[in-house]
């Protein structure tokens, strides 16, 4: 792993570069994915608040080009490198658990079944006789999987349904999924 330190408007001092390598090398042990690290030691001489004169700012780059940074002000410089470390340690923390975090989103299973019953292939919808004997409008937009071209009288569909202009229209029209066999 890279580390860059620097300083503006102060010099460096040893004790400062100890701590800043001792605090890296503390955060390299917990997340061990840091590929490249810089700290900037700020000295604010025009600063607004005349107490907080001194300034950290630590960046830690991970794999894939993502990069936590933190940037705190204190009285000491000791204070703000302290400060700036452990608020990039929470957000590499954060960002760990987030990663962890797989969800997998199931698109909702449509949760009406019928038969393709009429088509107008040039006005581009149709209607499905849903299971109960009513018919429900579909326009081309609504198929999803399916083209409207390979559509015919009698296709099996799911499709879920909500109120249109003129009645119930079918939303996301799929065809069914087949459903698993267990063999024996």
């Amino acid at each position: 792993m890279k580390l860059e330190i620097e300083s503006r408007n102060v010099a460096m001092t040893p004790r400062w570069k100890a701590e800043i390598e001792f605090r890296m090398g503390s955060l390299i042990q917990r997340h061990k994915d840091v590929i490249h690290g810089r700290v900037t030691l700020i000295k604010n001489r025009h600063h607004k608040k005349l107490t907080n004169v001194a300034e950290a700012l630590v960046v830690a780059t991970l794999p894939g080009r993502h990069t936590v940074t933190a940037r705190k002000e204190s009285k000491t410089f000791e204070e703000a490198i302290r400060a700036a470390f452990q608020a990039v340690n929470i957000e590499l923390r954060k960002h760990r658990e987030k990663r962890a975090k797989t969800e997998v989103r199931m698109p909702p299973v449509p949760p009406y079944r019928g038969v393709v019953c009429k088509l107008f292939p040039k006005e581009r919808y149709g209607f499905i006789l849903k299971e109960g004997g009513t018919e429900v409008y579909f326009h081309a937009n609504a198929l999803k999987g399916l083209t409207f071209k390979k559509l015919e009288d009698g296709t099996e569909v799911v499709f879920g349904i909500e109120p249109g202009d003129n009645g119930p229209q079918a939303t996301v029209v799929t065809l069914p999924q087949p459903m698993a066999v267990k063999v024996s």
